[in-house]
């Protein structure tokens, strides 16, 4: 296969630089496509920058990747040259194990990240197991679907997963890149939502946004006062929180569902899950059937991430500015461009 050009980090913390990419041959199984918009998520900076402990250098970033197939593997299967997919957070999954074929690709434990071990998005092309390239649904607006792929979908799960009913009230905490997302897509689910936010400058952000209510966390007294509130807690945010305090929001059989990255042990008392019969829970993305049920909810209810745009040649400019907490608020990459 052709070459391509692509922006690689070669080593923790240091800028991307551009280089040439050879492939080598399309796997079997394989897609590729010709990449027109990226997603540039946090989880990239975190690799790049090998907080997790888990990057394999050199690599190309970028896992929310949306674009048209221009290449197919001789197994690739329900897939057609110039058809539009999104690629997200995983790249390929065994397709034989219990949670595959089970229907949870996303928790395999053969499952290959997008971003590691695998080259991703921040590229003019790029190429995934044919079950992961995700058909973009007619309606939906391809220069701001890539954060669906990988926040979108992190947000989605929880709502989509437990049987949250239009008539639960599901509480957000964190009106960052993820947190965004979840309070619109708990509005067009039809439920009461409530945004938790540190900054009181996104008040009014967070209700345009889809919330009938904002608290600051910063607020004892509020949290307190909200008291047995909520079917569904969603926390975004990778910092220590006052969890007995939240615990306290749920209404007995409630759930404090974490999909923020906090890297310190959640402390939890037993006897608020034990006497209100409460729920803690975590999740990844998606797998391939939840990414394109996402996508097509996204579709029908205008669901779509506030994204600023910068052309990918200016993707160092991107992460700074992601680094500096000033992106409002997921950033896409414009491969072209």
């Amino acid at each position: 296969m052709a070459k391509y050009r692509a922006w690689v980090s070669t080593a923790a913390k240091q800028k991307l630089v551009e280089q040439e990419i050879d492939p080598g041959p399309l796997g079997p199984d394989e897609v590729e496509i010709a990449v027109e918009y990226c997603g540039l998520c946090h989880s990239d900076k975190s690799v790049i920058e090998d907080e997790w402990a888990v990057t394999k250098f050199p690599f190309v970033p970028g896992h929310e990747a949306v674009g048209r197939i221009v290449a197919l593997g001789e197994r690739a299967k329900g897939r057609k040259i110039g058809q539009a997919v999104g690629i997200g957070w995983t790249a390929e999954s065994c397709m034989h194990c219990r949670q595959c074929m089970g229907g949870d690709h996303h928790l395999c434990g053969s499952a290959v990240p997008t971003i590691v071990g695998h080259n991703g998005g921040f590229a003019e092309r790029m190429r995934a197991h044919w079950a992961w390239t995700i058909p973009l649904p007619e309606g939906i607006d391809m220069t701001s679907t890539g954060p669906l792929l990988c926040g979108g979908v992190t947000v989605f799960t929880p709502i989509a997963g437990y049987g949250i009913q239009p008539s639960d009230h599901v509480g957000v905490i964190g009106i960052g890149g993820l947190g965004h997302m979840g309070v619109k897509f708990a509005h067009a689910w039809g439920c009461e939502v409530t945004a938790f936010t540190s900054s009181e400058s996104k008040f009014d952000e967070a209700k345009s946004f889809g919330a009938d209510h904002v608290l600051s966390t910063r607020d004892p007294k509020a949290i307190a006062a909200a008291a047995s509130r909520f079917d569904l807690l969603i926390s975004t945010v990778n910092v220590p929180l006052d969890w007995p305090a939240l615990l306290n929001t749920l209404k007995p059989r409630g759930r404090l569902h974490i999909v923020g990255a906090v890297l310190e042990p959640v402390g939890i008392p037993a006897f608020a899950l034990i006497m209100g019969q409460k729920n803690v829970s975590g999740s990844p993305t998606g797998s391939p059937n939840r990414l394109a049920t996402m996508l097509e909810f996204a579709a029908r209810k205008k669901v779509a991430p506030q994204v600023e745009h910068f052309p990918l040649s200016k993707v160092n400019d991107a992460i700074a500015h992601l680094s500096a907490g000033k992106a409002r608020y997921r950033i896409v990459l414009d491969v072209n461009k």
